[in-house]
């Protein structure tokens, strides 16, 4: 066989990543942007509307609540119309709810507002999920969803300062509003009108099929090899979608056992996550530091979970999905739980710095792992209904935590809060341990 005669390769992993930007991190990037710079103004036109402090942080929670209302239903609408008309339909009934945002004209109207956007929030993130799922190969299916977690939180943390822009240039909350629905216009944009990654990777594995073909069968006419079978990414099948698909519930009854114990687990690395982000601000509160002094500690914290979004993916790949997972529960679980013990030491505001730290590096060496976690886990001929069910237990794990970490510390003290997240921590990792090996493949 001469050199010409050599089926073509398949594509790089950095060849993949990039045909996926522009209808999955383009679009991830923008959404998060949006909505990271409508986040914070949330309670402060809540509180304008006529809320209290508790309501204005219950219209808060409502972008949560949506968000875990909206998976399952995500799951049916990815499984009957596919991914990207599901991303459309999202961005076009999101960019509604920013619309009542900015006309409401009492509170209601406004929280229904931001549940819808929670809700579509749900389905545009489930449809990426399962777009990559089925046509990102097993062999680097870490690094493309550890880059989607780190596209989503490079938005969310930009988004805040633009939203902070926007208001001096303007002298309004509205433009953040305004700048969120232009986000998601130019979302619809990319989703409809951009090049379809999905049509090259087809393109590209036909070719490199029906040339191994021809060159088993000595014949050196790749274009007449045709067999007319499914092509397949990887591991993962693209085209093979002809089996009869299952409900939602139906599929979570079948998929239970991987449900309720490595769905679990993953929600407890999710409640972590979450109680970090309340833990960390109350903390310094209430070891009487200033909010300039709290806010640096916490956008510390946040910028070197965010420098290790990549590095997640590596590790996953490279070793295995618990190289990420253990470390990650066991530096967070231990960060909370030595946390809890420095409160009334005389050098508190030291070690509030380097576990804020700590517990950034071990976010950050999990990001991704639960988007990757339910992507193996998922029917690779279907995922959309299972990958609904994973996401709302993640998604519950989180909304859970805040209101776990409230109720302690009201009934205890904070110090108790953080030691109960950091049991949750190592719970979790021995559950990782246990569960991963059975239910996860070795990339």
């Amino acid at each position: 066989m001469i050199v010409s005669d050599l089926p073509p390769r398949s594509p790089g992993a950095a060849a993949v990543l990039g045909r996926f930007a522009p209808m999955i991190y383009g679009p991830t990037l923008l959404f998060a942007l949006g909505e990271g710079a409508i986040l914070p103004l949330i309670p402060v036109i809540a509180a304008r509307l006529g809320a209290d402090v508790a309501t204005a942080a219950l219209v808060g929670s409502a972008l949560v609540v949506g968000q875990l209302c909206g998976n399952i239903p995500a799951g049916y609408a990815v499984a009957r119309i596919g991914e990207r008309f599901t991303m459309a339909i999202a961005g076009v009934l999101a960019l509604l709810g920013v619309v009542g945002m900015v006309v409401a004209p009492g509170l209601g109207v406004f929280a229904a507002s931001v549940f819808v956007i929670g809700f579509c929030a749900a389905a545009f993130g489930l449809a990426r999920h399962s777009f990559m799922t089925t046509r990102v190969p097993l062999s680097f299916r870490a690094r493309a969803l550890s880059l989607l977690g780190g596209t989503f939180r490079l938005g969310m943390f930009v988004g805040p300062f633009v939203s902070a822009a926007l208001i001096a240039l303007f002298g309004g909350e509205a433009a953040s509003i305004w700048f969120f629905g232009v986000c998601l216009a130019a979302v619809i944009a990319l989703v409809l009108l951009g090049p379809d990654p999905e049509r090259a990777l087809r393109m590209d594995e036909a070719r490199t099929d029906a040339a191994a073909s021809a060159a088993r069968a000595g014949d050196t006419r790749p274009g007449e090899s045709d067999t007319g079978e499914p092509v397949t990414t990887g591991s993962v099948p693209v085209l093979g979608r002809a089996r009869r698909r299952e409900g939602v519930f139906r599929t979570m009854w079948r998929h239970r056992a991987v449900l309720s114990r490595l769905g679990v687990a993953a929600a407890s690395l999710s409640a972590v996550r979450s109680a970090r982000q309340v833990v960390l601000p109350l903390w310094g509160v209430s070891i009487g530091l200033d909010a300039q002094t709290i806010a640096l500690v916490v956008g510390v914290s946040g910028a070197i979970d965010f420098a290790l979004f990549y590095a997640s993916g590596q590790v996953m790949d490279r070793f295995g999905r618990l190289w990420a997972a253990l470390p990650a529960m066991i530096l967070m679980g231990a960060g909370f739980l030595a946390l809890a013990f420095t409160h009334d030491l005389a050098s508190a505001d030291m070690w509030f710095a380097m576990f804020g730290a700590v517990l950034g590096v071990g976010n950050g060496l999990s990001s991704g792992i639960l988007l990757t976690l339910g992507a193996d886990a998922a029917p690779p001929e279907d995922p959309a209904p299972f990958l609904g069910s994973w996401r709302t237990l993640t998604d519950a794990g989180g909304a859970l935590a805040p209101l776990a970490v409230s109720a302690i510390a009201a009934a205890a003290s904070l110090s108790v809060a953080a030691a109960v997240i950091g049991v949750v921590g190592f719970v979790g990792a021995g559950a990782f341990a246990r569960w991963v090996p059975r239910f996860v493949p070795r990339p």
